[in-house]
């Protein structure tokens, strides 16, 4: 069994689809397979120095969650065409300059377990590396025709805008419609276009595109809510994640606003000012919003997200296929609770 195989079990129980249909599993494992060996060979330089940079993330792996969804969305009609496995590529592609480019922004150290590449080289060579990334994206989506193109255009217009609006802050705006449009632009409007792309290039009515657009965009960002509840109500052992992360960075995420929103605790308030570098106070912090509305609040709008999601799925045809999507949809509330 090869690495990418092994990864792919992995992701199947960490995304909830551990009881999806075996065959379904085995066609998005032959499919990913295929993803990954395109990404190595796209992401190609002459420079040595440019190939090195370019393939540090790709080699570092991660959940290929985006070109899975692509994949999954096509086995409701023709599965994996070569068109699907281009476009499931090009959307990583994507994925990961975003992550360069992030790591810019954040002063981020570590990514993936490895040192980030603005740490490893520097920022510059972290935004051209990002740069570099996105190019490859483009000509890759190049090949799929006009459609594909403008998508990806749109799709790429909707993440910077999202990353400047979320830089900006709200504003006059209120905190809570500004982060829900945020989520919805950053990490919605990529997962959108990764199901949109599966459906697009496997054979799928215009009705079925349609849909499964949506309920890329729905679920995406009911990942990045749940994520958000996870930093704060799960312990360690249980999540693999160090809670307060969010708390440590600074980071104001829907339970925090909803909590300071219903007029959190004087001394919640206090500390949700910015980032915490105390441990103890980490720890205070969540104590505090444990206890507060906020968490709850951020549940129920997880739970309405789902319920969308679900509306979508109706109109899909049944089978394996849209079984696995159920499961999705249900793993992103569960893994919270």
């Amino acid at each position: 069994m090869t690495a990418t195989e092994n990864s792919v079990g992995a992701l199947s129980r960490s995304l909830g689809l551990e009881h999806a249909d075996p065959a379904l599993v085995q066609l998005i494992n032959d499919g990913l397979v295929r993803v990954e060996d395109l990404l190595r060979s796209v992401v190609h330089s002459d420079f040595d120095f440019v190939d090195e940079a370019a393939l540090h993330l790709v080699k570092a792996g991660g959940k290929r969650f985006r070109p899975l969804f692509t994949l999954l969305a096509a086995q409701l009609n023709d599965g994996s065409t070569d068109e699907v496995i281009a476009s499931a590529a090009a959307v990583e592609l994507v994925h990961l300059a975003t992550l360069y480019h992030d790591d810019v922004m954040d002063e981020a150290t570590m990514r993936r377990g490895d040192e980030s590449a603005n740490v490893r080289w520097n920022n510059s060579v972290a935004i051209l590396t990002g740069d570099f990334l996105f190019a490859h994206a483009s000509m890759l989506v190049a090949d799929l025709g006009a459609l594909a193109t403008r998508v990806i255009a749109e799709t790429m217009r909707e993440l910077v805008t999202g990353q400047m609006r979320e830089t900006v802050g709200p504003g006059d705006d209120d905190p809570i419609e500004h982060y829900l449009s945020v989520i919805g632009q950053k990490t919605g409007s990529l997962i959108a276009t990764a199901a949109r792309y599966g459906a697009m290039f496997s054979g799928a009515p215009a009705a079925q595109v349609a849909a499964l657009y949506r309920f890329g965009e729905v679920l995406g960002a009911a990942f990045q809510i749940s994520d958000d509840v996870i930093d704060i109500a799960s312990p360690a052992d249980e999540s693999g994640k160090t809670p307060g992360t969010d708390l440590r960075e600074g980071v104001r995420t829907l339970p925090m606003l909803y909590a300071l929103a219903d007029g959190a605790d004087p001394r919640l308030t206090q500390l949700l000012a910015g980032p915490i570098t105390d441990d103890a106070e980490v720890e205070e912090a969540l104590t505090l919003l444990r206890g507060s509305s906020g968490l709850e609040r951020a549940r129920r709008t997880l739970d309405s997200y789902a319920d969308r999601a679900h509306a979508e799925l109706f109109s899909l045809p049944e089978g394996p296929a849209r079984d696995a999507l159920e499961l999705l949809t249900r793993y992103v509330v569960e893994r919270t609770r």
